[in-house]
């Protein structure tokens, strides 16, 4: 039985091949792909030029590493999930047997058997996704696949990076760089109990995006010189008790910091690039602890699941753009230019 995969060679090209459906192995399961989102670090690393090595080292394979579906076929040894159960994918399988995989963080393996769906093993852009067991995570009746497709790194991401800074009703948020990944967090922060919720971005249309969805309170155009003083107007002058940078820009992070109150917290989840400041006026002085966050784990996952049916919080309302499997040229394209919310390849 054949069935089509994306590649993305880079140079901005999307080619959609036809693969052999793979039979799984001991331990695996075979899943019917429903949706698969499209996650920044695909266009940063992958779709406009092969940027990584290591863990962001593409190896060639389909692309896709935010997939949920449903599973076909099991193989030998498998000891949950079986035929029929509706799967969200932990994007990476790692050794295993490491102190971060024991943890539940496969992101942080460092093993040479480490391999993250769409990067160094196939993903979720094609019919069928030849997944571990131990990378699945139960989709409930009350979700969609694509809830589930966005919560396979997005959503998890800024769970993760929240829970980390400790997020709760006391807490003003600052977030800069509104994609997907930021309105994401606005939208876990206010259920984590976030009276007042801060976006910044450089795209008028994506901070309008955000409004509308309600993942933030008040949009402030990270582009222009009084972004800072709008910040702190809005918070008494203070600044924001918590901030997380989802841009991966210096002038996003950057804001991030200036934006944080004194003894406050801030998160870095926005990959590449860098940042450049005074570090004795802006963090030390200030009190300020910074934290980094890479992804989640499975064991946080899965908790996030069930927050978002407690919640009632459907991922999916952040979703711009739905295209179908023979359009991922076009669905690229679209996340590609950065003024969109979420891009979901949708199978079903």
């Amino acid at each position: 039985m054949k069935m089509k995969g994306v590649l993305l060679p880079g140079g901005r090209k999307v080619e959609i091949r036809e693969f052999d459906v793979p039979e799984p192995g001991h331990g695996q399961v075979l899943v019917k792909m429903k949706a698969s989102s499209i996650c920044g670090s695909d266009i940063r690393a992958i779709y406009r030029e092969h940027l990584g090595h290591g863990p962001e080292g593409y190896q060639g394979v389909i692309s896709g590493h935010e997939p949920c579906g449903q599973i076909v076929k099991v193989g030998p040894g498998c000891k949950r999930f079986k035929d029929g159960d509706r799967v969200i994918l932990y994007h990476i399988s790692g050794c295993g047997v490491c102190n971060d995989c024991r943890e539940g963080y496969m992101i942080s393996c460092t093993s040479d058997y480490r391999a993250a769906y769409g990067w160094q093993r196939d993903g979720g852009h094609a019919d069928y996704l030849l997944a571990e067991e131990n990378t699945c995570v139960a989709l409930p009746d009350s979700m969609s696949y694509v809830d589930g497709a966005l919560v396979a790194c997005g959503f998890g991401t800024v769970y993760e990076a929240l829970n980390r800074v400790r997020v709760s009703g006391e807490d003003n948020v600052l977030i800069t760089g509104m994609g997907p990944v930021g309105m994401a967090a606005g939208l876990v922060a206010k259920k984590m109990g976030a009276p007042k919720v801060i976006g910044a971005d450089v795209s008028q249309a994506r901070l309008d995006f955000a409004l509308q969805c309600g993942s933030i309170d008040y949009a402030v155009r990270a582009d222009l010189p009084a972004a800072l003083t709008e910040v702190k107007s809005l918070t008494g002058g203070f600044g924001c008790e918590v901030s997380i940078d989802c841009s991966g820009s210096p002038q996003g992070r950057l804001l991030a910091l200036q934006g944080t109150r004194r003894w406050g917290r801030s998160a870095m989840v926005g990959e590449g690039s860098t940042v450049d400041f005074d570090v004795s006026q802006t963090i030390i002085h200030n009190q300020i602890t910074i934290y980094g966050s890479w992804v989640t784990s499975l064991g946080h996952m899965e908790d996030l699941v069930e927050k978002l049916v407690e919640w009632n919080l459907k991922p999916e309302i952040i979703v711009s753009h739905r295209f179908t499997l023979d359009q991922a040229d076009e669905a690229y394209k679209v996340a590609d230019a950065g003024q969109s919310g979420k891009v979901v390849i949708v199978m079903e």
